[in-house]
């Protein structure tokens, strides 16, 4: 018999005589066990064990001493438990218990399913047993975290426990409720949770129940608690002492209510709540965050979150080690929440790769580059690295048996089948014949879109684009206001209206004159003082005169009430329709199916137009669709060949709608003409023109004039609510743009909404209308470049096309007005040291280099940022007060380091200023940032 096979031999023997308890206990026999019995060296024993890893007759068990066992043996043992390609583990005991631990019987204590529940966790579980046991119906419980720490699951966990010890009967509520959803409207946010009764405050027009009412006989957890308002915080501590409570509009606290209050904070205590509140609530439990994890336990979470993807996508998840040390590296700021965002991420681009694989294969390579320097970092920390290598094997199989969903109503759980929406998109775009290198980055990018707005949403981010605009608090009275108007008015205000009243009320601030404002025009409809909109108007007056120490005219009041009852119109877009014609007997409706698919459902008809049927039946089909899907704006027909084109104008004849038509259509055409429809806000004649010429610079821009208007002056609307403050704002920075551009004189006419239409019509008859920019669309032939379209900048290029198409001179050279405009607002009251007008000259220049170095174009909003970060960090040069920059700097940052300074040189020249490196490190951050892996898509700008 050779060695190795009387080594095998032993070990099976040896292991054959334990108990199934036993062999759990002792996991294997090392070299040494061995070496004895046979006669051999340990040397040569442990050369044939290992052996007999690599041929996979045996697992190694990586303990100290290092630990070996037939494969088969624990087959027999316990299943399928090692996948066949796994060689070795971390340990055969935990392998086995966490799989059981998995499916543990109810009747178990429910804190054992959760991770560190024996580790970092074990102090704060102590603690919330002793808070739910305690008698006679358990203690309040304040609990302390960072933003996706587990505060809400753990309080689940309190919650089943309750239950668990029969401390609540098992179906007592848990409820949860967000402060933060109605923290701008205290009223509303304290009828959340009391209730209220009819007529309690305007918009109240029935008797409503509170949380704590529902809650009654269970749990409320009040997340964001710091939100609460202290006359909300005396309510809730009176509930909490006495049990009683009134609802809003009653004057006696006469209803009960048997509730156990957890709340959550990600505040300080001591600076967030009122002192009497917090005495009232004994236990206080601080949940770590995860930096602050065993590293076992890092590891366990990855591996759970892990397997909760394998599950969905029923497939298993091969990980490498390097995989697991990045994901656990790049957790920065969102703890468990981030690290469940990111895996997310990289399973749905693993699953993109490996869909005719039996497995989701995860390599570093296939990382973005925020993950990718989460392994730099780990690797720097020697202690962490080797612990994670201790615990993991260089390929680690993850399958979805035993994962268990700890809770229904994860906040991080996204809200869609990802794997679904990855297999459907990636087959239709095979079935159009797409390059799969196209398909993948396709669905790559809009994944990660969907992950990214998600999260967003969760997390609350703040808009950006409209802080670069308007004072803060601006901002965050408008949110306010938002909010009282929906509450008021029983519906929901998108984006859109919040740019629009933000911008208005910071426009009236900005007004020199605001006592000399003339009425709206006489004609045309005007609100009435009677209409509700009126009546939240004036509240809103209220606020704003409170909040900001202004005094409103009657005007104001009315212009707000108009732009409350315009919000409907504000909120539409898209509204051309399409019609997609081709012959065959459904050719058109798979067009039309993949474009729903792939952006949605939106205003589009398919006419599938079988050969045998006349054209006369198709013509009237045709006719039909047209008047069926008209909105108002028009149609845009997009047919496969002949006759429909050239029936454009009977068609149009018949419908009594205006229709154009473009043939030879295809899939990237219709899904082009959607995105320009529902997304760009552009009207007919531009599709139109920018599907007939595909030079992006003719996007929403008219075919060139007739000989009518050719000799009238031209100009450009703008418009806001009034036609003073926005308005006149936009045309400051389009006057000196379009001196920038041309010589020609074009006049800028600022507009209010007030009967905008009916205006605008009449300016149509005395010039020549270039185009309108602003908050809402006129009913004229011209393009309209939508206020969030100005403000990102692709409004500059449909300016300057607009004018080349009227036939106006344009100069040589380029115009940085609008976006020097913006800078000039944000920087001019914020400088000490530096002259703003210099500084944001060399700046640009900055920018520009950036772009050529980078080989990319910059958004009005990413110049900004850019501009903004360097002028202040001029400023702490000059003072010597520079940022240190905290973050590993791997060598792919090194040379994109380079980049920056490179560009950087014209500050040094210009101003004889020069940024440290660790300033210029956060210029790189930033740019990633914005174009995710420059790297890696620097070809694709």
């Amino acid at each position: 018999m050779k060695r190795i096979d009387r080594v095998y031999q032993l070990l099976e023997e040896k292991c054959d005589a334990l108990t199934k308890a036993q062999l759990l206990e002792e996991e294997g026999f090392s070299a040494n066990d061995l070496a004895d019995d046979l006669d051999m060296l340990r040397n040569n024993v442990s050369l044939e064990l290992n052996n007999l890893v690599r041929i996979g007759k045996v697992i190694k068990i990586k303990k100290r001493p290092v630990l070996y066992i037939p494969r088969d043996t624990v087959q027999k043992n316990y299943g399928n438990l090692v996948d066949h390609i796994i060689l070795d583990i971390s340990s055969l005991k935990d392998l086995y218990l966490g799989r059981e631990k998995a499916t543990i019987n109810e009747n178990e204590d429910p804190f054992n399913l959760m991770i560190g529940a024996d580790g970092s966790l074990k102090k704060i579980v102590s603690q919330a047993k002793a808070a739910v046991v305690y008698p006679p119906r358990g203690l309040h419980t304040l609990i302390l975290g960072p933003t996706g720490s587990g505060k809400t699951l753990f309080a689940h966990m309190m919650h089943n426990y309750a239950k668990y010890m029969e401390r609540m009967d098992k179906d007592s509520p848990f409820i949860v409720f967000n402060c933060a959803d109605y923290y701008n409207n205290p009223q509303l946010l304290i009828s959340q949770i009391f209730g209220h009764t009819k007529g309690a405050f305007t918009g109240a027009d029935r008797d409503k129940k509170g949380l704590v009412e529902k809650a009654d006989g269970g749990m409320l957890f009040l997340d964001e608690v710091h939100r609460l308002p202290p006359e909300g915080q005396e309510m809730i501590f009176y509930f909490m002492d006495t049990g009683r409570y009134n609802r809003l509009g009653e004057t006696e606290k006469r209803r009960e209510s048997k509730v156990l209050i957890i709340a959550a904070t990600t505040e300080d205590p001591s600076s967030s709540f009122l002192n009497t509140f917090l005495r009232r609530i004994p236990i206080t439990i601080t949940m770590p965050s995860f930096h602050e994890r065993h590293t076992k336990e890092k590891i366990e979470l990855t591996k759970y979150l892990l397997s909760k993807e394998a599950k969905r996508i029923h497939k298993g998840i091969k990980v490498n080690e390097d995989v697991i040390k990045a994901l656990i590296g790049s957790v920065t700021f969102g703890n468990v929440g981030q690290l469940k965002s990111n895996i997310q991420f990289v399973c749905a681009q693993g699953f993109l790769e490996s869909m005719e694989s039996d497995y989701v294969n995860l390599y570093v390579k296939m990382l973005p580059q925020e993950m990718k320097e989460g392994l730099s970092l780990i690797s720097r920390n020697v202690k962490e690295n080797e612990e994670i290598s201790n615990y993991v094997g260089k390929v680690t199989v993850i399958t979805g048996e035993g994962s268990k969903e700890l809770v229904d109503d994860d906040v991080y759980e996204l809200p869609f089948d990802m794997y679904k929406i990855i297999q459907d998109k990636s087959n239709l775009l095979k079935q159009e014949n797409v390059d799969p290198a196209e398909i993948n980055r396709f669905v790559a990018t809009d994944i990660k879109l969907h992950i990214k707005c998600f999260y967003q949403q969760v997390t609350k981010s703040p808009n950006m684009k409209l802080a670069k605009l308007v004072d803060k608090r601006v901002m965050n009275l408008s949110e306010e206001l938002r909010s009282l108007a929906e509450s008021m008015l029983n519906k929901t205000f998108n984006d859109k209206f919040l740019y629009f009243l933000s911008l208005h009320i910071d426009g009236y601030l900005k007004r020199k004159n605001r006592t000399k404002l003339t009425a709206p025009p006489s004609h045309g409809r005007l609100i009435e003082e009677s209409e509700i909109e009126y009546q939240v108007a004036l509240k809103m007056k209220e606020m704003i005169e409170e909040k900001l120490n202004v005094s409103l005219p009657k005007i104001e009041v009315m212009y707000l009430a108009i732009l409350l009852v315009s919000a409907n119109e504000l909120n539409q877009k898209g509204k051309v329709g399409i019609i997609v014609a081709t012959h065959g007997n459904s050719t058109a409706s798979s067009i039309v199916n993949v474009t729903k698919e792939l952006l949605g459902d939106y205003n589009i008809m398919a006419v599938d137009m079988p050969l045998d049927i006349s054209f006369k039946v198709i013509l009237e089909e045709i006719v039909a669709a047209v008047k069926k899907i008209d909105r108002g704006e028009g149609v845009l027909m997009l047919v496969d060949m002949g006759s429909l084109y050239y029936f454009e104008d009977k068609i149009r004849e018949q419908a009594g709608i205006p229709v154009k038509a473009i043939d030879m259509v295809s899939t990237p055409m219709v899904l082009d003409a959607v995105r320009k429809a529902n997304f760009l806000d552009m009207d007919l004649n531009a599709i139109y023109n920018s599907l007939k010429n595909p030079d992006p610079r003719a996007e929403n821009v008219l075919e060139s004039p007739t000989s009518e208007h050719k000799d009238k002056p031209k100009a450009i609307l703008t418009i806001c609510s009034s036609g003073e403050g926005t308005a006149k704002k936009i045309g400051e920075m389009i006057k000196t743009f379009i001196g920038d551009v041309t010589e020609e004189t074009i006049k800028i006419i600022p507009m209010s909404i007030i009967n905008l239409n009916q205006n605008a019509q009449e300016l149509q008859t005395k010039y020549t209308i270039l185009c309108s920019i602003g908050v809402k669309k006129p009913e004229i032939r011209a393009p309209f470049i939508s206020l969030e379209h100005f403000i990102e900048g692709e409004g500059q290029k449909i300016i300057e096309q607009a004018i080349v198409n009227k036939h106006l001179r344009i100069k040589n050279g380029q115009s940085d007005a609008i976006i020097r405009g913006l800078c000039e607002d944000s920087l001019k009251m914020m400088l000490t040291y530096l002259n703003p007008y210099r500084a944001i000259t060399t700046l640009l220049h900055f920018c520009d280099s950036l772009q050529k170095e980078w080989e990319v174009h910059f958004k009005n909003t990413t110049t900004l940022r850019i501009v903004v970060h360097c002028a202040f960090a001029l400023e702490r040069t000059i003072t010597n007060e520079n940022l240190q920059y905290k973050a590993p700097i791997t060598d792919e940052k090194r040379k994109l380091l380079s980049k920056v300074k490179k560009a950087s040189a014209v500050i040094e020249k210009e101003m004889n200023l020069t940024l440290p490196d660790e300033e210029l490190c956060y210029v790189v951050d930033l740019l990633q940032d914005e174009f995710s892996d420059p790297l890696e898509t620097q070809a694709e700008y």
